[in-house]
């Protein structure tokens, strides 16, 4: 999906929020969002969000002399989600439907979200994720989809957000045996997406197959992909797709068989999706 002129605003102020994460003081602070504003000036409205923001993140770690603005941050969500993980296995233990336990499993993660217009409070948004219905259920079609597929392709989003998809992967791998996941990480470090650094501290390649898609934009884009990356992206019988991000970056789709786990945090991608900020979402492709 292209950018919106909602957007421009929302980028703006993130980077306000980058300011304070790494306690910018005040000349790197005008500085660093004198930059953004004013590259926003030129942006190209037929770019996604998440590509029209990339470059602006790198320059703002190159002024910030960092590799990583969201370093801290992405520990502590980390942190964070680690201590739900006992509540969240035996959940999904305990559900009369484990594969359903499982999906809200994974859209809990995605709560985690630095870039995003609202907060959070992770122990409130667990509640209320596994007591509140999915906005755009195609968990049926899904299902179906799972049991005949051999191979998966599951798209990571945030860091703090892959404790939990570690998690439903692990899930599902019961429930779906015949397949075999293969979990995508961004090619280096993003606002707070996951990278191969926080993927192996979790222990995720001991769970499944971990690969560096090459993409250094806040979601999937096909041409910025590694051809590995792309290769696997065009050969999965399967593509999950955690988070608005690879919403944005994959909207309109290039292929069958896409299936976006999110929960809606911004006006523009409950526009395009015809739903509400709050509501969860499993779209099928």
């Amino acid at each position: 999906m292209t950018i919106q002129q909602e957007c421009i605003g929302c980028i703006s102020a993130q980077s306000e929020r980058v300011c304070d994460a790494i306690h910018a003081d005040k000349a790197l602070r005008l500085k660093m969002t004198d930059y953004v504003k004013t590259a926003l000036q030129t942006a190209d409205f037929f770019l996604s969000p998440p590509v029209i923001a990339a470059p602006l993140y790198e320059e703002m770690a190159r002024l910030a002399h960092t590799d990583d603005l969201y370093e801290q941050q992405k520990n502590h969500a980390t942190a964070q989600a680690k201590s739900y993980i006992p509540f969240l296995e035996e959940t999904i233990r305990q559900s009369d439907d484990p594969f359903m336990a499982t999906l809200k499993t994974a859209v809990v993660g995605n709560v985690i979200d630095l870039a995003a217009e609202v907060s959070f409070d992770l122990h409130d948004a667990i509640m209320s994720v596994f007591n509140t219905a999915f906005a755009q259920d195609d968990t049926l079609a899904l299902r179906h989809l799972l049991n005949s597929s051999k191979s998966v392709l599951y798209i990571a989003d945030n860091a703090g957000e892959h404790i939990f998809d570690a998690l439903a992967i692990a899930s599902l791998q019961k429930l779906y045996p015949s397949a075999a996941f293969t979990y995508m990480v961004r090619g280096n470090p993003i606002i707070n997406d996951v990278t191969l650094k926080e993927a192996k501290e979790a222990g995720i390649e001991e769970i499944c197959s971990l690969m560096d898609s090459g993409v250094p934009t806040p979601g999937f884009v096909y041409e910025l992909a590694s051809n590995e990356a792309q290769g696997l992206f065009d050969s999965a019988d399967l593509i999950i797709a955690k988070g608005m991000g690879n919403y944005e970056c994959m909207t309109p789709q290039r292929r069958e068989n896409i299936c976006f786990l999110l929960k809606v945090k911004c006006s523009v991608v409950a526009g395009s999706l015809g739903k509400e900020i709050g509501d969860i979402v499993c779209k099928l492709h």
